[in-house]
């Protein structure tokens, strides 16, 4: 008898021991999933991606958010995403709550690109790969930049006024002095236009640089401008949300339409002004392929694939910074489709207030 009780105690204690080794639906402990013949399953990659929130809400950057943070599911990582509220140094503060998520790599679009490269630097050296969005991070070296040609918007600019104005006075808004873009867009356009200037055909009558791509900035610094003089002929303007700003105080004085006005981000509201003849153009970027082509290049950064780049720039690093560099569009009113095929926005949205 006690044999038998001492035989049902250990056959009891070894089932509890196997109920123990594993989990429900988990092979047995002596079958791994490789003695299966099954591949280990894969480590899903952790994305950090930090966006100035005083840039975020630009319409552009939702959808580089959208964009970025499904193609990166698709591919099997996750993404957190931290909006900085309080500039650089909240920036910072959220760059370094992600790092102690171990994210497994960091993508940036900076408030400052060159006071954040203290920030970059530590978290390179912590072992973490940087990508700068949309924004090349000035002073340290990077694994990766990922931006549109800058420069050619510029020129894109360039192009349509010269062509609605070869003669005349412009004004030109840039952009926020903090982004290194705003310079080469500016590089660009003056790359078109000086020979007009030197030929006496053109006449910058004032350019000026906003301390942020702020529509309310805009606002108050161009009403300053025509409060002056009205006597312009065109208005380069950094971005949409600029030209926008121009279009409302050239409205507030019926001149809307009737000087020539140019940003870039193909806004909703730009594409309508464009279409109702009150602004001449903007630079559409395409940004679903840009924010998948960037998830991409992420996950093949955090993996340890490489992925050949089309160019290499200068940060003023020391390190050529390999960069994925894609062409943004001008659009005018003869071709508000390449927006709509896009389904960047909708026929009916664009043409909301010719329509109806």
């Amino acid at each position: 008898m006690k044999k038998v009780i001492t035989v049902i105690a250990a056959l009891v204690f070894l089932s509890c021991s196997a109920k123990q080794a594993r989990m429900p639906g988990q092979a047995s402990p002596d079958l791994s999933r490789a003695e299966a013949g099954e591949a280990p399953e894969k480590r899903r990659i952790t994305i950090g991606f930090s966006v100035a929130t005083d840039t975020f809400i630009v319409e552009r950057w939702n959808k580089d958010a959208k964009v970025f943070s499904g193609a990166a599911q698709e591919l099997g990582g996750d993404v957190i995403v931290q909006l900085s509220a309080g500039g650089i140094r909240e920036q910072i503060a959220q760059i370094n709550y992600m790092v102690n998520q171990n994210i497994d790599i960091l993508v940036v679009i900076a408030h400052d690109t060159e006071m954040i490269a203290g920030a970059v630097k530590q978290v390179r050296d912590a072992g973490i790969p940087v990508i700068a969005y949309d924004r090349m991070i000035q002073g340290v070296p990077l694994d990766a930049y990922i931006s549109f040609d800058s420069e050619e918007v510029g020129r894109q600019f360039g192009r349509a006024l010269r062509g609605a104005v070869p003669r005349g006075k412009y004004l030109i808004v840039n952009g926020g002095v903090h982004d290194v873009n705003s310079f080469d867009i500016s590089r660009g356009l003056h790359e078109i236009i000086d020979p007009l200037i030197a030929a006496g055909m053109v006449q910058i009558e004032r350019e000026i640089w906003l301390e942020e791509w702020s529509f309310d900035e805009a606002l108050e610094k161009i009403r300053d401008i025509l409060e002056e003089t009205t006597a312009f002929d065109a208005i380069a303007c950094g971005n949409d949300a600029i030209a926008q700003a121009a279009i409302q105080l050239l409205a507030e004085r019926r001149m809307a339409g009737k000087i020539a006005v140019v940003g870039q981000d193909a806004e909703l509201i730009s594409c309508q002004y464009i279409v109702e003849g009150l602004q001449l153009m903007t630079a559409y970027k395409p940004i679903g392929k840009l924010a998948a082509r960037a998830a991409e290049l992420a996950m093949a950064i955090a993996e340890k694939r490489a992925i050949p780049h089309d160019m290499l720039l200068d940060n003023g690093s020391g390190s050529p910074i390999p960069s994925y560099i894609e062409a943004p569009i001008a659009v005018f009113k003869d071709n508000m489709d390449a927006v709509i095929r896009d389904g960047f926005h909708s026929y009916e949205d664009v043409y909301r207030n010719v329509l109806f």
